[in-house]
């Protein structure tokens, strides 16, 4: 499999493993956070009217986050396939997707679902700290900061980001459970969904990903 989606709750790992298949496989990680920063920021036409949407504090919606990706996969470096992280987060975008990769003759090979626990995604979350300096991700419980070795030879300086916090990330998961959550049927239905038990070391986590993926 080389064209994937990653499916799981904050937290499970998407965007580390995302990372680590992208650098393997020379596929590029599509996440909808970060080509809609990056197109804000560039003012492109979609930036444009992503940020108007921002400024008024609404949600963009679906058929403006499906033309962005489909205006990423135009990119050459998709020509060897993609991983999708962060989307679809909801039946009607999976839905968007379906019509968009048959506009375009493409299918989505396999959808990788990172199970983990609610109680382990809560430890994960509220626990993690991002240096400001260096942008490395800490935990408290797992992986604290070492008190130097930040770029400058220096401290780091620790984050917590507010949507990390304990009252916000029940709030967070149950939206996952909500919205996102129905994606797993989904998928099952279309016999593309594969499960990857997410709550395991990184060892492991990394041996059932190169199985999937066809090593």
């Amino acid at each position: 499999m080389r064209k994937i989606m990653l499916l799981g709750g904050p937290g499970s790992g998407k965007g580390t493993q995302a990372q680590i298949l992208q650098e393997e496989y020379k596929i590029p990680q599509i996440s909808t956070g970060d080509i809609i920063r990056a197109a804000i920021k560039a003012q492109t036409p979609l930036g444009q009217k992503f940020q108007t949407y921002s400024n008024k504090g609404k949600l963009v919606p679906d058929k403006l986050v499906v033309a962005l990706v489909e205006e990423r996969m135009k990119e050459p470096d998709v020509a060897q396939g993609w991983i999708l992280d962060g989307f679809p987060r909801t039946i009607k975008q999976a839905k968007a997707l379906d019509t968009m990769l048959k506009r375009r003759k493409e299918a989505l090979e396999g959808v990788i679902l990172l199970q983990v626990p609610e109680e382990i995604l809560f430890e994960r979350l509220t626990g993690r700290r991002t240096c400001s300096v260096c942008k490395q991700t800490f935990h408290t419980k797992f992986k604290p900061a070492p008190e130097h070795g930040c770029t400058d030879g220096g401290p780091h300086i620790l984050e917590h980001r507010k949507d990390d916090s304990p009252e916000v990330v029940p709030v967070r998961l149950e939206a996952f459970q909500h919205e996102t959550a129905p994606l797993i049927d989904y998928y099952k239905a279309q016999g593309k969904l594969h499960l990857v038990e997410g709550d395991q070391s990184m060892e492991q986590v990394r041996a059932q990903f190169k199985q999937l993926m066809g090593d």
